[in-house]
């Protein structure tokens, strides 16, 4: 629990030493003997929580509550008063204010610590629960809505992030009368940071591509342009992705990419399932990196499996990974099923420790009949 700061307001010492003493086995501590001292403290650093006394010297509890919430950065921290003002009229007084609790003294120490403690937890469900919300809308803006429809061919799509979500991404924009460029990335990092960035990346890529579309369609050279781009951005500059660019020209067949560290795609036919190899260097490491064009046909009735590591890290039942192999294997066991994607996933959770996934999964197929 040292991972959640407590401040003490309290201008009688042995009370403070007090408190300081029995709240610091569970969490950061920091003190002040009046209100005005607790800004200066707040100012240094936001705590999770505060407990003041009312009746101090130069500012009182009052007063500092009241600064803290007409103060957008600290009005939501939660406040318990500790006070001899056992009142009823400073009691309303202090929940008017919007307080969290009012615990009169003398008071038991065991039934401050479970207040803090359950305070604090509903503070953390409340976040948890805001940063899912954050990180679904971010979610919404991220994924397309439609997917390109061509006679002969099947694209489908999946995704199923984990909590907040990570970093993963995907994309897909018309780059010429029957050609196709799909986008599919990772952020590096977990959670609603990941995904600030992901939103943050995937906004620069499509600009990026449709500025450079009217000069290239070619993978290597817009990733080459994306990576400069990464590195220079100062708000990007501590990012790392890994990407897949790729070209689909559904009249030829022919799929054309770039990939940056990215989890291979998988070639799967009615009797085999192969990775597709080659892979450069990951986004955002060296400026003067190159990525490069490879190309293959799509042969008839097959499919083209793209996707992030949330698959091939899962955990099987005999407690390793199921990597780029047991991908494959899932991947051939589903082709020709009328749901391919539902039966890959099926297919993988039935052989692993856990009966969900643990980690962010995101899922495209694109199949040749």
């Amino acid at each position: 629990m040292h991972d959640r700061s407590i401040l003490i307001v309290e201008d009688n010492q042995t009370l403070r030493r007090l408190l300081e003493y029995r709240l610091g086995k569970y969490y950061r501590v920091r003190s002040a003997d009046n209100g005005e001292s607790a800004l200066d403290v707040i100012e240094d650093g936001l705590p999770d929580l505060i407990i003041s006394d009312i009746m101090m010297p130069k500012m009182d509890g009052f007063a500092l509550l009241a600064a803290l919430r007409n103060d957008d950065r600290t009005r939501t921290i939660p406040f318990i008063f500790l006070t001899a003002k056992s009142d009823e009229t400073a009691r309303a007084q202090g929940l008017g204010q919007g307080v969290d609790d009012y615990i009169s003294k003398p008071f038991d120490v065991d039934y401050l610590l479970n207040r803090v403690r359950q305070i604090l937890e509903r503070t953390k469900v409340y976040q948890t629960k805001l940063n899912s919300n954050l990180a679904k809308d971010f979610s919404d803006k991220l994924l397309p809505k439609t997917l390109p429809n061509i006679p002969g061919y099947r694209t489908l799509f999946y995704t199923q992030p984990k909590e907040a979500g990570g970093g993963d991404l995907f994309d897909w924009v018309q780059a010429g009368p029957n050609s196709y460029l799909f986008t599919v990335g990772d952020i590096m990092g977990k959670g609603l940071q990941a995904k600030f960035y992901a939103f943050s990346f995937l906004s620069y890529i499509r600009s990026m591509v449709h500025t450079m579309l009217e000069y290239t369609t070619s993978p290597g050279t817009l990733m080459r342009r994306v990576n400069e781009m990464l590195i220079k951005d100062q708000v990007l500059e501590e990012t790392f992705a890994s990407l897949l660019l790729m070209l689909w020209e559904p009249d030829h067949h022919r799929v054309t990419y770039a990939s940056a560290g990215h989890c291979r795609p998988i070639l799967v036919m009615p009797d085999r399932a192969g990775i597709v190899e080659y892979s450069d260097m990951v986004l955002g490491l060296d400026p003067g990196a190159e990525f490069h064009d490879k190309t293959f046909e799509l042969p008839s009735q097959s499919a083209l499996l793209c996707y992030t590591d949330g698959l091939i890290e899962q955990t099987s039942m005999s407690g390793q990974q199921f990597g780029e192999i047991g991908v494959a294997q899932a991947a051939k066991s589903s082709f020709g099923s009328d749901r391919p994607v539902h039966e890959l996933l099926t297919h993988l959770l039935r052989r692993s420790q856990e009966p969900r996934f643990a980690d962010d999964i995101l899922v495209f197929w694109l199949q040749r009949n």
